[in-house]
Formats: C-alpha cells, structure tokens, sequence
C-alpha cells in the first residue's frame, strides 16, 4: 500500500486535534507548524475532513478547528477514506465491481483480501491510540514480525 502525503498529512493533523475542543480549538497555522505540514495543503486537507464529519470549525480570532467526536471514535480508515477515498481501488473502481475472466477470474478474490487485511489494522487503529502512544495488541504483533520491517 502507499500512504500519500496528503494521507499521512491528514493523519497527523488528526492525531494533532485530539485533545482539541469546541472551547480550545486550534489554528491551522498552530497545526501545520507542529507537523511541519505546509499550511495551504493543510487548508485544503482539513477541509475534506470538515464535509467527511471528522473535524469541525469556526471562523474567527477565536476560531479554529477540533475533532467531531472524540479521539476514540475516529479511525485511521475514516481519515484515509475522506481524503483519498476508497481503502483499495482498482483502475478508480471498487474490487467487488471489476470481474475478472479466465485465468484471472480469482484476482478480485486477492484484492478483497487485501482490502479486508487493511480494514484489520485501519479500522482498529484509533486516533486515541496514537496519541497515546499505546497501539492495539494485534497492531504491536505485527510490528514484531522481522518480515514487517524489510521492504520488498
């Protein structure tokens, strides 16, 4: 799988609100600088997540942005998801739309499979847990296999 920068960009400005509130909300400018993430790809970035429902906003010197629910509620899939659509795409479609014919008939097989193997750590990875520095079990066994950590 390759995360873009606007995922990872968009990840860790999440990551960035979660202890953020109505009451506290933080400034793009804030965000970006502790990211280092440039301030218009931020702009646009927390923008999507804003019509996702992931983050919400409020103009004005006392304005700025914070989570839409609470740390906890919001995945690593969702994020991804709001900023670059769909987890596994194939050609721009979804794999359970393409079929495949002949010798390649079990391919969309593979790429559900590897849909579902994303969703397992995306959607069990919640913005609480980064920012808590205290990943799920199943995510920390996998990070111990020596395999995880070779490129290929």
């Amino acid at each position: 799988m390759h995360v873009t920068a606007k995922a990872d960009y968009a990840i860790r400005a999440v990551i960035e609100l979660a202890d953020s509130s109505q009451e506290s909300p933080r400034k793009v400018d804030d965000l970006a600088q502790a990211q280092n993430i440039p301030v218009s790809f931020l702009e646009n970035i927390l923008t999507q997540l804003r019509s996702s429902g992931i983050v919400r906003s409020q103009r004005g010197p006392e304005g700025g942005y914070w989570l839409a629910r609470s740390a906890e509620e919001v995945n690593l899939a969702q994020i991804i998801r709001a900023v670059e659509g769909p987890l596994v795409g194939v050609r721009g479609q979804r794999p359970e739309e393409i079929e495949y014919i002949g010798s390649a008939e079990s391919l969309q097989q593979v790429w559900i499979a590897l849909r579902a193997n994303l969703r397992k750590v995306l959607e069990h990875v919640t913005i609480a847990d980064i920012a808590a520095g205290k990943l799920p079990k199943g995510v920390l066994e996998l990070t111990r296999e020596e395999e995880a950590w070779q490129t290929r």
